[in-house]
């Protein structure tokens, strides 16, 4: 793509919106007012399918497309948004069965889709960077109608995953449908800036667990959030727990049912029939994620036989616990993976379509404490559709940095995932508890992106006089208290409840004595290496000193004390 051909338009004159171009589903958004509207294509879609198709000439694209899967798979192009700007070699067509095919052109992923009307015009082979900028361009065609202005200029999500090459690939589909790319900001990034710009919100240091969970891949990533600016400290990928794998468990009981009532005739080895069961199956899922009960039914769904079934959602979430369990080993996986455990976690944001199911927040409640804030629809009354969260990021991100020159913003914003240096361990000062036990008191949390100024106040005593302050390293660990042992009274008494004659009774002090018998686990300060002491003098009756901390980009830390309303002040540096 040339640097002409790249679209620059004025500032004065963007209209910027929000995209995120998933590999099953996208969506679109704009803000009014400040706040973000997700748009609805033609169609009355809001989650737009990713998905190209080609009847008679004729260009259709999310659920029409969607629709085509049918009756016309051949020349329906979908989940290619993960194919940018790979080599062949290393792509996985796995979801590409029921549709156009990827092949190898000129070195390029590309579909072979008959694109013209003529009935004896050959195939058109299509790469998968046109099919992304012809798909893109309905998109933004969707967005200038709702808006009635032609849209010029997007923020994009994209994967934590996604490489240099798919980056300047995807931009470059975006430039070849006339969309200057304002950004390209991290899914989960993009998730947490939705709720962090809510009139309501309270921006704090937290950690954040952002569970995505799409159609064809699952992203569960943790980020720290410190002072506004979002450090990623890990990330984990799965292409196996996913919401194709939910409807390919709905496919699978459905068709075993099918052939309870037809023998000898499976729905799955047709083509056509197995597409239809996957249609139906998809709409049966989304009705159990709000619903206790579903229908199920297709009309000529092998060699001319109509199918109707039902199925609650208790034997859905039965059914499918392979997959709810592997969601939750996977976010297990990436707070160990981020040396962190579940006390450490302040929030978790659950995105992506499979997050509507309730089973799957109801399992990560169990999985946090009761003083971790769990963002999912079935949990939280004011939670975000976790579908619409990305992209309602990205439209606030685009409505923050239109008004900026293409150089500035080049220059002034970076990848809202930070990649500069931060703090490993915590620092902070040292006070004295009532009963003289020594506090850690943190003032730069662990994870906190350089460079970094904090400023927290010490009382001094309450007769004035001269205040120590200490400044140390810090960090948490998990503090276990087991229970006591018990004692043989306690032996004897738990003998004599086994002889009950009420049986209930029993159950119930048994599992009081159960309960009394789990260990308590809290995360804790530990206090560390000292860093420096300074000495602020005279401190008047009732005075306060406030010690400021300040971390520079070389990791090096510089230290200020001083009394609160006065100029004098104490002030040292130590390397990093």
């Amino acid at each position: 793509m040339s640097e002409m051909n790249t679209p620059k338009p004025d500032p004065d004159n963007r209209i910027a919106i929000g995209v995120t171009f998933g590999n099953a589903n996208s969506s679109i958004a704009y803000v009014v007012d400040d706040k973000a509207e997700v748009i609805a294509n033609e169609d009355g879609d809001r989650q737009i399918p990713t998905i190209l198709s080609y009847v008679e000439g004729e260009e259709y694209y999310g659920q029409q497309a969607k629709n085509f899967l049918v009756r016309n798979p051949k020349n329906t192009v979908a989940y290619f948004r993960d194919f940018l700007g790979k080599d062949f070699k290393s792509i996985d067509p796995t979801h590409n069965h029921a549709s156009a095919h990827p092949i190898e052109a000129n070195g390029t992923v590309s579909f072979q889709v008959k694109d013209k009307a003529e009935e004896d015009a050959e195939p058109s082979t299509l790469s998968v960077a046109e099919i992304s900028t012809r798909y893109i361009r309905r998109l933004v065609g969707s967005a200038s109608d709702y808006i009635g202005k032609k849209v010029t200029s997007a923020v994009i999500t994209i994967p934590t995953n996604f490489t240099d090459a798919q980056k300047s690939a995807l931009t470059s589909a975006c430039n070849d449908a006339g969309v200057e790319v304002l950004q390209l900001i991290s899914e989960p990034v993009a998730a947490v800036l939705a709720y962090d710009a809510r009139p309501e919100a309270v921006l704090a240091d937290k950690m954040i667990v952002v569970a995505d969970l799409g159609g064809t891949r699952s992203d569960v990533t943790v980020v720290a959030s410190r002072g506004g600016l979002y450090t990623v400290l890990a990330a984990a990928h799965d292409y196996e727990f996913t919401g194709e794998a939910l409807d390919k468990i709905l496919v699978d009981h459905f068709a075993k049912e099918f052939m309870k009532k037809n023998p000898g005739i499976d729905p799955r080895e047709n083509d056509r029939s197995l597409a239809k069961l996957k249609l139906e199956a998809e709409s049966c899922k989304k009705a159990l994620s709000i619903g206790a009960n579903a229908s199920f039914s297709v009309e000529s769904l092998a060699q001319g036989i109509d199918f109707t079934s039902t199925l609650n959602r208790l034997r859905y979430e039965t059914i499918s616990r392979t997959v709810f369990e592997g969601f939750t080993r996977l976010v297990e996986s990436v707070i160990k993976k981020a040396e962190l455990d579940v006390l450490d976690i302040d929030e978790v944001i659950l995105s992506g379509g499979a997050s509507h199911t309730p089973r799957v927040a109801s399992n990560l409640k169990n999985l946090f404490p009761e003083s971790t804030n769990i963002l999912a629809p079935s949990t939280t009354a004011t939670a975000i559709n976790p579908s619409e969260l990305q992209v309602r990021g990205a439209a606030l991100q685009a409505n923050l940095i239109q008004g900026y020159e293409a150089e500035d913003i080049n220059q002034s914003t970076h990848a809202a995932v930070t990649t500069v240096p931060h703090v490993t361990n915590a620092i902070g000062v040292v006070s004295v508890s009532p009963s003289g036990e020594e506090v850690f008191v943190p003032i730069i949390p662990t994870e906190t992106a350089v460079p970094a100024r904090r400023t927290v106040t010490v009382p001094a005593p309450k007769d004035g006089g001269d205040v120590l302050v200490k400044i140390v390293e810090g960090n948490t660990h998990i503090k276990v208290t087991k229970p006591e042992p018990k004692t043989q009274e306690s032996s004897s008494k738990a003998a004599k409840v086994e002889d009950a004659e009420d049986s209930n009774e029993d159950s119930d002090a048994s599992d009081e004595e159960e309960e009394e018998e789990e260990e308590k686990r809290e995360k804790v300060w530990k206090i560390g290496t000292t860093l420096a002491e300074a000495a602020v003098r005279g401190v008047k009756k009732g005075g306060k000193v406030e010690v400021s901390i300040t971390v520079n980009t070389d990791l090096s830390v510089v230290v200020t004390a001083k009394e609160a309303g006065t100029k004098n002040f104490v002030r040292g540096t130590l390397s990093g």
